[in-house]
């Protein structure tokens, strides 16, 4: 999978017939990318989980890349290594960033939010009234789908893409967009202050 800089006419064309076995999602491809690159996700993955967060995490790669044909035809060939470390990576801080808003079934009053003292809730108000101006003020309207997805529903650019129907690079550019208005309305609010 990972071929030389100047690979001969008979590896060019082996690693373009296996390239064209993975993205049809052949058992024998996809066997070998768990094979020979099982330590690399789990390295990178490793860097962000720990415990059964992380093996979670590991296996649901492995299984987007049998199921999801759509996910192998974005590698097109070049380092793989590089390619599923990415995506591992990429998948351990979604995972993370998911778990950070989550409330376990049965938790204390406490841990619910239903005793929240007083800056707390001043703060979350803030942040509200903020996103609300935000929205009003500078965010055009053709922009709005991407920034609550990205940045209200958090969710990851490929799923975000999907749910929105266009292509991740134009959901890239409107989230560069976004973020940078958001930036200078922040800072600007913060100068009148």
């Amino acid at each position: 999978m990972n071929r030389p800089a100047s690979p001969t006419p008979e590896l060019a064309a082996e690693a373009l017939e296996w390239l064209a076995e993975f993205h049809a999602g052949s058992r024998a491809a996809i066997t070998e990318c768990y094979v020979d690159h099982f330590a690399s996700v789990e390295r990178a993955v490793g860097r962000i989980l720990k415990g059964a967060d992380k093996e979670t995490v590991i296996h649901e790669i492995f299984f987007r890349l049998m199921t999801n044909e759509d996910l192998r035809l974005t590698f097109q060939g070049g380092s793989f290594r590089a390619w599923i470390s990415t995506i591992a990576r990429n998948q351990a801080v979604d995972y993370w960033r998911r778990q950070q808003f989550e409330v376990p079934a049965g938790a204390p009053e406490d841990l619910l939010g239903e005793r929240e003292d007083a800056a707390r809730f001043e703060n979350r108000v803030e942040a509200q009234i903020t996103i609300d101006r935000f929205r009003s003020e500078c965010l055009p309207d053709k922009w709005r789908k991407v920034f609550d997805a990205r940045f209200i529903q958090q969710l990851d650019q490929p799923e975000a893409a999907r749910l929105l129907g266009m292509h991740r690079t134009t959901l890239i550019y409107q989230e560069y967009r976004v973020r940078t208005l958001l930036k200078r309305f922040v800072l600007r609010k913060g100068k009148m202050r």
